[in-house]
């Protein structure tokens, strides 16, 4: 009880950021006590809301912090909405923000490594974006469990789900498209599939330009995540040092305000790229800006990538600058675990 009551006043620390948060607190406060409440729109805006905050702690904060933010106000607020009376398109409408927020939650489960956690939210959100008739957060979910299996190296199961996402999306513009093939294009590169992922890759770019030149958007895909993903396909063909220039492509392309946390998971691939071909003093400046911002991100990838610093430069630890990075990569993962 202690730990569920230290969750929600973190929850409403966080929540008291969001416009007009007071009404929103109320009605919250009343779905948890029991009382009986006909859900409207205002209800389906507080989980989108709360989504959009907790989506934007995560990225700066990683999922080790919000995570269980976000698991306690599935279990204390958003499955109380659901179980209330409504009209029908307040409760589709329900639904489909529910499927949204266990999504972005089964997202943060992978950052904590917590993989059968994250299936079983992803799961869920499929369940709920199919009950909603949300074909876009359907389609968004099974991506996300594609994007899971290629990270975890399951090449032919992210190419199925990579496949599946895409053909079943609503047609909406050219972004959307380079988001879904932009994934393929990895999965195949995973699978060993050169000519699909390279195929892949060529209509996501001409995707890209079609969705530059427009004014229509998706989410946050753009030319800096389309760098990223053909750094990824690059490495899994094998050219290790396209790879490295295609990331930092992404940092050249990258928004200004973008998450700290994606740009130490991305540094860390880089300096361990730039490791492999060689290149000790780029690979120790670049782990050297990861170490400077790490100590304010709990990030599960992040902390994998700063763990494996130490043995990746044993071989060259009589070399003062890679010395240097060693101890201070085990002297951050102490900090971190408090001891």
């Amino acid at each position: 009880m202690e730990r569920r009551s230290l969750l929600s006043a973190s929850l409403f620390s966080v929540a008291m950021t969001v416009p007009d948060w007071p009404d929103v607190v109320g009605r919250m406060e009343a779905v948890q006590s029991g009382t009986k409440l006909r859900i409207g729109m205002p209800e389906v805006e507080t989980v989108t809301k709360m989504t959009d905050r907790l989506a934007g702690t995560y990225d700066v904060l990683g999922g080790q912090h919000t995570r269980p933010l976000a698991a306690a106000f599935l279990v204390n607020t958003v499955a109380p909405y659901l179980r209330q009376d409504g009209p029908n398109e307040v409760r589709k409408a329900m639904l489909s923000a529910a499927a949204f927020l266990c999504y972005i939650t089964g997202w943060m489960a992978v950052d904590e490594g917590a993989h059968g956690l994250a299936q079983k939210y992803y799961v869920k959100g499929l369940e709920l974006a199919g009950a909603s008739g949300d074909h876009m957060t359907y389609c968004h979910v099974l991506r996300g469990i594609s994007v899971q299996a290629v990270d975890l190296g399951h090449g032919k199961l992210a190419v199925n789900l990579a496949n599946a996402a895409s053909a079943s999306s609503p047609q909406t513009g050219p972004r959307l498209r380079a988001f879904m093939t932009g994934q393929q294009a990895h999965a195949f590169a995973v699978a060993g599939n050169r000519g699909e992922a390279l195929r892949s890759l060529r209509e996501a770019e001409r995707s890209m330009e079609r969705a530059e030149s427009g004014s229509h958007t998706f989410g946050r895909y753009d030319p800096a995540t389309l760098a990223y993903h053909t750094s990824q396909v690059r490495y899994a063909l094998g050219d290790t040092a396209g790879s490295v220039d295609s990331l930092k492509s992404h940092f050249r392309l990258r928004r200004s305000g973008e998450t700290r946390r994606s740009a130490l998971r991305f540094n860390s691939m880089m300096a361990e790229r730039q490791l492999e071909l060689g290149l000790l003093d780029a690979a120790c400046t670049t782990w050297n800006h990861v170490l400077d911002e790490y100590p304010s991100v709990r990030s599960g990838k992040v902390d994998r990538h700063i763990a494996n610093i130490g043995r990746l430069l044993r071989p060259y630890r009589s070399t003062p600058e890679a010395r240097e990075v060693h101890e201070r990569a085990r002297a951050s993962l102490k900090h971190g675990s408090g001891t």
